[in-house]
């Protein structure tokens, strides 16, 4: 009997032993997608300066009058829907480490906003005059783009926490109008200017991404960007009834570009650095 059971032991077929767990997922590789989120601006108001250029004989206190009035900050309060396209690459370390490079960018929908300020005023001296002057500036976003150094680390296998920073780059548009009558002299008279520049300048910010299935994983992001001051000189601002030039003076307009994003993106990853799978044989 000892022997019988032996035998039948010995030809027992071996049982295999439990598959391996999956593999967690690899983050060194390629990878693009599409965000889209919002847009505000940090810098709410344009500031305006009209410097004192010429003034005829007796016309010094209508010049100083004129360059006041057409100087201010009008209030500006830009934002608007961002969305845009991105590419980039991650090296994941030994460690729970994983660094890389990302680019993107965007377009900005609805981020013109335009403020003005005015008043008026009796030069010295003249009690029957009267300057009444309405400055109009207005700032646009027209799109963003980044070229930013990541740093992360995987909370778990599968959650990036990240930090990055690096260039910024996007077209700007500001511009001011100005409109002035000394009353009761004709005709009215103005000055105005546009300035459309691509600006380069840096971004900062962090966020999380979670690979919620192979080669596919979101985020969620906030950035703050700084695209520096834009100036803007404006056409004079002349005072000549009847073609006779009484006073003039030289506006110019400055506004700065910089604000924050908060936005959410969807990527695949290509993931050509990731580790062939093991297959076992039984």
């Amino acid at each position: 009997m000892a022997f019988t059971g032996a035998a039948f032991a010995a030809d027992l077929p071996m049982q295999a032993p439990p598959p391996a767990p999956p593999a967690p997922p690899a983050w060194t590789g390629l990878y693009m997608g599409l965000n889209a989120g919002y847009e505000w601006a940090a810098n709410k108001s344009v500031n305006t300066t009209a410097s004192p250029f010429f003034a005829a004989p007796t016309w010094s206190t209508e010049l100083a009058l004129s360059t006041g009035l057409a100087s201010g900050s009008a209030p500006v309060n830009s934002s608007g829907f961002i969305g845009g396209f991105e590419v980039g690459y991650n090296y994941q370390l030994a460690t729970s480490f994983v660094v890389g490079l990302e680019a993107d960018i965007q377009g900005v929908t609805g981020s013109s906003s335009t403020g003005s300020f005015g008043g008026s005023g009796v030069p010295a001296g003249f009690p029957d005059e009267t300057i009444v002057s309405t400055v109009q500036s207005t700032n646009k976003l027209d799109y963003l783009g980044t070229v930013r150094a990541r740093l992360g680390y995987l909370v778990t296998p599968t959650l990036l926490i990240y930090g990055d920073g690096g260039l910024a780059y996007g077209e700007v548009q500001t511009g001011t109008n100005i409109f002035q009558a000394n009353q009761p002299f004709d005709p009215a008279f103005g000055s105005f200017g546009v300035h459309t520049k691509t600006q380069v300048g840096w971004a900062v910010g962090g966020g999380l991404e979670w690979m919620f299935l192979p080669n596919w994983s979101v985020k969620a992001e906030y950035l703050y960007y700084n695209l520096g001051s834009v100036s803007n000189a404006l056409s004079p601002l002349a005072f000549a009834p009847g073609g006779d030039l009484l006073y003039s003076s030289g506006p110019l307009s400055t506004a700065r570009f910089n604000g924050n994003i908060v936005r959410a993106g969807i990527n695949y990853h290509f993931s050509w650095g990731a580790p062939a799978p093991i297959v076992a044989r039984y």
